[in-house]
């Protein structure tokens, strides 16, 4: 049941992070523009330290690396 509740407790956090992203979108604006090849790389080094946390069952890394992957996709749009 605690591991259900550390779940929740994660996906929440992630949930959290899309406004987060949003927020920082709005107010750095002029630096979205010439960062964008970064925030793509930063994306793509997130998904694949997920996948890799997977791999080693390691859900703080999990879940770390999502809410990095979350943040960074928002400043993308």
């Amino acid at each position: 049941m605690i591991e259900v509740g550390k779940f929740v407790l994660g996906v929440i956090i992630l949930a959290l992070g899309i406004p987060i992203g949003n927020y920082l979108a709005k107010q750095t604006k002029g630096e979205l523009k010439v960062g964008q090849r970064w925030f793509k790389m930063i994306t793509f080094v997130g998904l694949i330290g997920a996948i890799f946390s997977l791999i080693f069952q390691s859900d703080i890394l999990l879940f770390s690396f999502l809410f990095i992957v979350v943040v960074t996709s928002r400043c993308l749009k």
